[in-house]
């Protein structure tokens, strides 16, 4: 809670912070006007799956130069201009008057997002290492706030009956508070790195933090796109409680982002991947159990194993030693986002086929995988 109360108390730490609540508020007001986008341009589920992947291809396309962007411009600047695009650049789906202005739409909605995530990232790395303060954790935590925020703001639907306005009025939020804050943070750049030469030595440990950001992610995305069917088809939930594993996992990720700075800071990162993973495997063991309740207690502890895992591999990523620390984030942003998008489908593949049981046994071994990750990263470390 250190961390947390750190951001609120100085607008240093708390204007980064409400970037990464920003990135959520917009994406999660989007979210919930996609039924009415899809109706407003009569186009089938088919179609609407294209035009989300542009999404994707937007955030995909900005990572091979994110970082030399971000060098040129400053961290600092770039994290700030990347909030307002983001802000102005959620309203054009909205907006779009046929399907392939849609799609147009979302692929720079996407690349202007893939670039702030990586931005943020990288400017509380610099942040961290100039300061000696841990606030990863509970930067992420606020992006977790921001779709809290948003999910309220459907709430409003009915009232203002108008999905551009509604993105508006989220967007005058997410820039007014920005142009209050952004300048603690704008002329921030990141400390110049020695360059090495490339070798395998160098690119091993960042390999390995890819691949777990991969595993975490897309563990991440199956439990959003599959909790709820797991609880109703092999925990036998009643309609009322199918929901309930997807909520207990959102919200233990939230909290345990807000403690995740302070236990960082005392055992290290290396530790804290050791402990989150150890606390999902406990959490997928209740879930396939396959009892509803023990499931829903099950999905809480998976959330709060992962809340810690992926704000560290941030951490380490942009502190590796010989690679420039936008770099790093850039690296570990591309491999989570890979998996956050193709975990899910590998796992619908394996119900479809198999069984949703071994679906989530799967997340298990993922998380056992993730475990023995983290004892190469230190020995390495040592």
């Amino acid at each position: 809670m250190k961390s947390l109360q750190l951001i609120l108390s100085n607008p240093k730490y708390f204007g980064p912070a409400w970037v990464f609540a920003s990135l959520n508020i917009l994406f999660g007001t989007w979210a919930i006007y996609i039924p009415t986008v899809k109706e407003q341009l009569d186009i089938n589920k088919a179609d609407l799956g294209i035009a989300l992947f542009f999404l994707s291809l937007g955030v995909f396309t900005v990572f091979p130069v994110a970082a030399k962007i971000i060098n040129k411009v400053g961290v600092g600047k770039a994290t700030s201009y990347g909030a307002v695009l983001s802000g102005l650049t959620a309203l054009l789906p909205l907006l779009a008057p046929n399907y392939y202005v849609l799609i147009a739409a979302l692929f720079v909605f996407g690349f202007v997002n893939g670039f702030t995530d990586i931005a943020m990232n990288t400017l509380v790395t610099e942040i961290e290492k100039k300061d000696q303060q841990n606030f990863m954790s509970a930067a992420h935590g606020f992006f977790s706030l921001g779709g809290v925020l948003a999910g309220l703001g459907s709430f409003l639907i009915g009232t203002i009956a108008n999905p551009a306005l509604h993105m508006t009025f989220a967007v005058i939020l997410v820039i007014g508070v920005n142009l209050i804050f952004y300048k603690k943070y704008i002329n921030i750049k990141a400390a110049p790195v020695e360059k090495e030469p490339f070798s395998l030595k160098l690119f091993k440990p960042l390999l390995i933090i890819g691949i777990v950001s991969f595993i975490i992610m897309g563990s991440e995305g199956a439990i959003v796109d599959w909790s709820g069917l797991f609880l109703k088809e092999v925990a036998l939930a009643p309609e009322t409680l199918i929901g309930s594993g997807f909520l207990a996992f959102s919200i233990w990720m939230t909290l345990g982002r807000f403690f995740g700075d302070s236990i960082s800071a005392k055992i290290g990162s290396i530790k804290i991947v050791a402990g989150g993973s150890l606390i999902a495997i406990l959490g997928f063991l209740l879930v396939l159990t396959g009892q509803t309740y023990l499931a829903i207690v099950g999905f809480a502890f998976t959330g709060l194993g992962f809340s810690v895992i992926i704000p560290e591999l941030f951490r380490i990523g942009g502190a590796v030693k010989g690679v420039a620390s936008s770099q790093g984030v850039s690296f570990i942003a591309g491999t989570g986002y890979a998996g956050f998008l193709t975990g899910p489908v590998i796992l619908g593949f394996l119900a479809e086929e198999y069984s949703l049981n071994l679906s989530f046994i799967i997340l298990l071994i993922c998380s056992v995988i993730v475990l023995g990750a983290s004892f190469l990263l230190a020995r390495k470390a040592q």
